[in-house]
C-alpha cells in the first residue's frame, strides 16, 4: 500500500527530483505525490538551476551518477549557493560512496532500489530535522542563560533561526549535520568531545553511522569558519581524545 500524507502541511511542501532517467523520475514523482508532496522534475543541471531560480524547494533529491554534468558537480554547485536539504540517490552502497555523499554536504542518501515507503520516510525525516528546534541531546537553553544569539570570533550563531552569520551579517550556508555539530561545540566551549559522542549529536537516525562521518563534517566546518583551516583555532583537535571548541563564546 502506498504511503499517504499525514497532515495538511505535507501537501504544501514542494520537492525537486533531479534524475536523467525519465521512467525513474516519473516513478519518484508518483511515489511522492501519493504521499501528498508537490513535485518538480529536472533531467539535468540546466533544468535543476532553472527550477531553483523559480523558487527554492523544501528539499532536493539528486542522483549522484547523472550523465553529462554529473551529480557530484551539481551537488557541489548547489551546496555552494544554498543550504536547501539534499538527499542524494546512488546505486552504490559501500563506505566510499557514503563518505563522498557527506563530503558533498548531503543530509541523507538513498541506495537504489528503494521502496516508496523508505523514500517518503527519509524525505519526512530530513524535513523534520530541518525544522527541529535543536539537535538531539542538546540542552534546552543556551549556556549561562543566554538568549537566541551566541558569538565567537567574527561569527554569530542564531539558535532560533538556526543560522550562522559572519561579521557583515551574511548567512554562511550550513547543512543540518554541520549546524548540529557547530551548535554542540558552541553550547559547550572547552569541553572535549569524543568522536562517538559527536556522532550521537549529528547523525541521522535513518542512516547508518560510520567512523569517518565526524571527521568529514569537521573538515567541512573548518573550511567554512576558520581563518586558517590548516591551523584551526575554533574546532581544535585534542590528540588521542577528540575535539573541543577552543575560543570563548558570549551572548549576542
Amino acid at each position: 500500500m502506498p504511503p499517504t500524507a499525514t497532515d495538511d502541511s505535507t501537501s504544501r511542501t514542494r520537492l525537486l527530483v533531479v534524475d536523467d532517467d525519465p521512467d525513474l523520475r516519473a516513478s519518484l514523482r508518483d511515489m511522492l505525490q501519493q504521499a501528498g508532496f508537490e513535485v518538480d522534475e529536472a533531467a539535468d543541471g540546466t533544468q535543476m538551476r532553472a527550477a531553483m531560480a523559480a523558487g527554492q524547494p523544501a528539499l532536493v533529491l539528486l542522483d549522484l551518477r547523472l550523465k553529462g554534468e554529473d551529480g557530484l558537480t551539481l551537488a557541489r554547485s548547489l551546496r555552494a549557493q544554498s543550504a536547501v536539504p539534499l538527499i542524494m540517490m546512488s546505486g552504490q552502497s559501500d563506505e566510499t560512496d557514503r563518505v563522498l555523499l557527506l563530503e558533498l554536504a548531503a543530509d541523507d542518501f538513498l541506495i537504489k532500489p528503494f521502496s516508496a515507503r523508505e523514500l517518503v520516510a527519509r524525505v519526512r525525516a530530513v524535513l523534520r530535522r530541518m525544522q527541529a528546534p535543536q539537535p538531539p541531546g542538546a540542552p534546552a537553553t543556551a549556556p549561562n542563560g543566554q538568549g537566541d544569539w551566541l558569538r565567537f570570533g567574527q561569527w554569530r550563531l542564531n539558535l532560533k533561526a538556526r543560522e550562522l552569520l559572519d561579521a557583515q551579517g551574511e548567512v554562511c550556508p550550513l547543512t543540518q549535520a554541520e549546524y548540529r555539530l557547530l551548535e554542540t561545540f558552541v553550547r559547550h566551549p572547552g569541553r572535549v568531545w569524543t568522536r562517538d559522542q559527536l556522532l550521537e549529536h549529528t547523525r541521522s537516525l535513518d542512516t547508518e553511522v560510520f567512523d569517518r562521518a565526524v571527521d568529514v563534517l569537521i573538515l567541512r566546518l573548518r573550511r567554512k569558519i576558520e581563518p586558517n583551516p590548516k591551523h584551526p583555532q575554533y574546532i581544535v583537535t585534542e590528540r588521542g581524545q577528540g575535539y573541543l571548541f577552543g575560543v570563548p563564546v558570549t551572548q549576542g
